[in-house]
């Protein structure tokens, strides 16, 4: 079993989340009470909606992590799964997608548009805000 599908298989446990089918189409979605959280795109990649708070929250600690990649203007982030490390990372990064759905909608946001698999501008972490 690949990582990605042991994190969605231990996810669809989760009580606040349901299996349904991804607003892009591609893969297998979780989602919870206001939208999609995760769409597992292939055996390693899934993006996750994390909102554009979480983003500019976490940003740096984002960047540093080696498995995600963020998209310019994206409320979601791409997560490559290869090691363990990545798997313990995706868990936290769905709890905290989880409590910003929580405070759903927020003043300053507008509605997001859909995953990065679509999207073809991936950013590699050591290309942004490189000086």
């Amino acid at each position: 079993m690949t990582l990605a599908a042991r994190a969605f298989a231990q996810l669809a446990t989760w009580p606040d989340l349901t299996e349904v089918e991804p607003s892009c189409g591609t893969g297998r979605a979780l989602a919870a009470a206001h939208g999609d959280i995760a769409h597992f795109h292939s055996d390693r990649d899934l993006d996750l909606c994390l909102t554009a708070r979480v983003i500019r929250r976490f940003e740096e600690h984002l960047r540093a992590a080696t498995a995600v990649r963020l998209v310019p203007g994206s409320h979601w982030v791409t997560v490559r799964m290869e090691v363990v490390a990545d798997f313990d990372l995706l868990m936290t990064l769905v709890s905290l997608a989880l409590r910003a759905q929580q405070t759903w909608p927020l003043p300053d946001h507008e509605p997001h548009a859909g995953c990065n698999d679509l999207r073809s501008a991936v950013v590699a972490r050591q290309s942004l805000g490189a000086d």
